[in-house]
């Protein structure tokens, strides 16, 4: 089986998300995807969420024929790395190789998020060399500052023969899809899923709208305001 699952999502429960958890299936669902990762920074908050709503089985089938695959977005010491088909507590600062060790005792994949993308926490070139166990490299970041970073990333991944994802790196429910992951599952269940994403099949590759930015810049202004008493 064919299926499309979008790897790089953002909910409510990140500091920068507005994503209605609900409004994310239903958006990929509207879009033809059979799943999407939920990689909130530094927490596993909308994954229990999921789970306490029904949408996420401990047995990792699929609900309503639809898949979420709990993960996270860690901010390591030296940058974003995603962890994918796993529940983390709160690893912020940890070292990149440190967390790809805990990813991997725990049965998930890690796969650096926006590499070469400084301006957003990419980890960069000199410790991606240093981190042999990746699973894979997000080569297409629907929301990157730059199109060469996706470029960038796409050659060192071919260079080091490391499986591409690619993900929308939604921040509010519209943008869930803009890009994804085509993959061929033996089973339509959590561990075929993590294992045919080391070898995905295709991508979809398509950037976020404008409004999408302007959206993610919008509420990323409200936050600094809120925390800052009225002050940005």
């Amino acid at each position: 089986m064919r299926l499309k699952v979008d790897l790089h999502c953002h909910s409510r429960f990140s500091a920068d998300g507005i994503a209605e958890p609900e409004e994310m299936i239903a958006r990929a669902k509207e879009l033809g995807l059979r799943g999407l990762a939920i990689t909130d920074h530094n927490t596993c908050e909308c994954v229990d969420y999921f789970r306490e709503k029904g949408w996420l089985r401990a047995d990792g089938e699929p609900v309503d024929d639809f898949l979420i695959i709990p993960g996270q977005e860690i901010s390591t010491a030296d940058g974003h790395l995603l962890a994918l088909g796993v529940w983390l507590p709160n690893l912020k600062g940890i070292a990149p190789a440190e967390a790809v060790k805990l990813i991997h005792e725990r049965g998930g994949l890690a796969v650096p998020a926006h590499p070469f993308d400084h301006f957003r926490s990419g980890i960069r070139q000199r410790v991606l060399d240093t981190l042999a166990d990746i699973d894979a490299l997000e080569v297409f970041n629907a929301a990157t500052t730059w199109k060469s970073c996706n470029q960038k990333a796409r050659s060192y991944a071919a260079a080091r023969g490391l499986p591409m994802t690619a993900g929308s790196d939604a921040h509010h429910h519209q943008a869930v899809g803009r890009a994804y992951t085509i993959i061929e599952p033996e089973r339509f269940n959590l561990a075929s899923v993590l294992a045919a994403i080391k070898h995905p099949v295709g991508r979809e590759e398509r950037y976020i709208t404008k409004k999408d930015a302007l959206l993610k810049t919008w509420h990323l202004l409200l936050m600094k305001i809120k925390r800052g008493g009225g002050r940005v």
